[in-house]
């Protein structure tokens, strides 16, 4: 139940940034098949984060401290943007032009869904806040 949460978050936040950012858009003749795209492109973003980004943080751990994480702007762009060219590898109609656009829509993303977390907290949380009182 938590990982559907997670994705619905994220498709929210991927919406969001298709509507405010030029260069990311989803495509399709009907909201429902923009939504189920979003749903589709919002869990290959969790996959995505969960087995590459790890690997990446690891290997460029110089660079984060060097950076003082600045890179993971970076990161998360480039991250984005793979999201995208492998939703194109499946047909689905999702699409990044490029690097500004990634940059932006990645950093929107993380504030979007960073916020509805903060709105819609999951039950887990709600215990966490209840055992603290």
């Amino acid at each position: 139940m938590r990982i559907l949460f997670k994705v619905g978050i994220t498709a929210v936040a991927l919406w969001v940034a298709t509507v405010l950012i030029d260069g990311i858009s989803v495509d399709g003749d009907s909201g429902g098949r923009r939504a189920l795209t979003l749903v589709a492109v919002a869990a290959i973003f969790g996959l995505v984060n969960t087995f590459i980004k790890p690997i990446i943080k690891t290997l460029g751990c110089a660079f984060y401290v060097l950076t003082l994480g600045l890179i993971g702007l970076v990161v998360n762009a480039l991250l984005l943007w793979l999201t995208s060219e492998l939703a194109g590898e499946l047909d689905l109609p999702f699409h990044v032009t490029g690097f500004w656009p990634a940059f932006w829509g990645a950093i929107v993303v993380g504030v979007v869904g960073w916020l509805l977390h903060l709105v819609v907290p999951e039950k887990d949380d709600r215990k966490d806040d209840r055992k603290k009182d």
